[in-house]
């Protein structure tokens, strides 16, 4: 959409024909100390609380009070298979197979079970590519992996780096590296979208690159999930892992999930960590039985499932079956669109869009670099009643999400940014 105007009627009007707005009402909005909504736009740090999170987790705190372990069958959601009640739509959100997708553990800890069995370096091939400005946690996780199998985290680990003066990464450099590293490397390991940039990247690019040079491919899509058509499957990775408590809604330290191509799903050759929760579903609780791995993306869990936490993440993909990704990623377009619009129309000279600008390269993620701008700027923002994420050195990250955000919300957090600056 190209047609956008400045002005409150324009975004009054799109609000007015936006069919999935009335789904602001299921979200609880922060409010400032008059009680008036504040503007938020950080949901790609902490999604918003639907407002039936409260009962999902109200229903299984009853069904432990009043039944104790029978709950575990006898529940309303019986806690005993909890995590498949999540499978199908989880799914739908990242692209995959149900075979492929799990809710378990927390995003590191879904990233080290996974090197675990697709980091498998040996003398001639043990190095890893990671992008350069990858989430710290990401950064630590490998180098981690590379000390353990007594490698030196410097010097194993490879960085796909943007070229002097730009902040987006090209695929060319990708393939630079690989080139002349292809024989040495084990693993790709790459942030399905950059946290600092918010450039999307094309997931089945980088695996047919990986693979060519006979690599395995993973992606930490945490920024991803929830946000953009990942289409996880077509992609061809080997695997990948996410948090739901971005823009899954899910709450504070919520669960993580994880993908692991279909492919992968019988072999039971594969070195991974294991737990009860990985054995054979038939045969779990006679306890004595020899390992036997559940066949796909479950076959890598260990534990029994926290259910207070999966029952908050049920709440949030309900609403995701509801409406399907499609929907959610058109208005996501348009509205970061529009974002991107009004931003330019500030005619500032110090501020400058570094998200890529065409919609197949970003999510709804801003990134917004303002010239000689330091964290003040974002306290400024925050008292003039915007939620947004202030990253250092210069760049606030404002997500507009298309669940629970308005064309009026971008609207005036471009008034007040505006003002500001003047």
């Amino acid at each position: 959409m190209s047609n956008f105007k400045t002005g409150i009627d324009f975004a009054k009007e799109q609000d007015e024909n936006d069919t999935l707005s009335c789904y602001r009402n299921q979200f609880h909005i922060p409010k400032d100390k008059q009680g008036n909504d504040m503007i938020y736009l950080c949901g790609n740090s902490l999604g918003l609380q639907p407002k039936a999170t409260k009962d999902y987790i109200n229903q299984e705190l009853e069904d432990w009070a009043n039944l104790g372990v029978e709950g575990h069958t006898h529940a309303k959601n019986p806690w005993l298979g909890y995590h498949e009640f999540l499978t199908d739509s989880m799914a739908k959100v990242v692209g995959a197979k149900p075979i492929e997708v799990v809710v378990m553990n927390t995003l590191t800890a879904n990233l080290h079970f996974m090197m675990v069995s697709f980091y498998k370096p040996t003398i001639e091939r043990y190095k890893i590519i990671i992008e350069a400005d990858a989430f710290p946690s990401d950064k630590y996780a490998v180098e981690s992996q590379l000390r353990h199998h007594g490698y030196d985290d410097k010097e194993g680990l490879l960085l796909w780096k943007a070229r002097e003066g730009e902040e987006l990464l090209r695929y060319e450099d990708l393939e630079a590296i690989l080139k002349e590293h292809g024989d040495d490397v084990a693993l790709v390991m790459i942030g399905g979208v950059n946290y600092y940039t918010g450039q999307f990247f094309d997931l089945k690019r980088i695996t047919e690159l990986g693979h060519k040079h006979g690599c395995m491919v993973g992606f930490d899509c945490a920024h991803g999930a929830g946000n953009v058509e990942l289409n996880l499957h077509d992609s061809g990775a080997d695997f990948a892992v996410w948090c739901t408590y971005k823009y899954l809604n899910s709450g504070p330290g919520s669960l993580g999930g994880c993908f692991v191509h279909e492919r992968h799903a019988h072999n039971k050759r594969l070195n991974r960590f294991t737990g009860w929760w990985s054995h054979n579903k038939e045969t779990r609780f006679k306890m004595r039985d020899e390992f036997d791995a559940i066949p796909g993306a479950e076959g890598w869990q260990l534990s029994n499932p926290p259910i207070l936490s999966m029952a908050a993440i049920k709440a949030s993909l309900d609403i995701f079956e509801e409406i399907g990704m499609k929907k959610l990623n058109e208005k996501s377009r348009a509205l970061t669109a529009y974002f991107e619009f009004l931003l330019k129309q500030v005619g500032d000279d110090s501020i400058r869009i570094i998200t890529p600008e065409n919609p197949d390269e970003r999510g709804c993620q801003l990134s917004i670099q303002v010239k000689n701008a330091d964290r003040s700027l974002h306290d400024k923002l925050t008292d003039a009643g915007v939620i947004s994420d202030w990253r250092e050195p210069d760049v606030i990250r404002c997500a507009p999400i298309p669940l629970y955000n308005s064309y009026q919300d971008v609207y005036h957090m471009v008034e007040r940014l505006k003002n500001i600056l003047e």
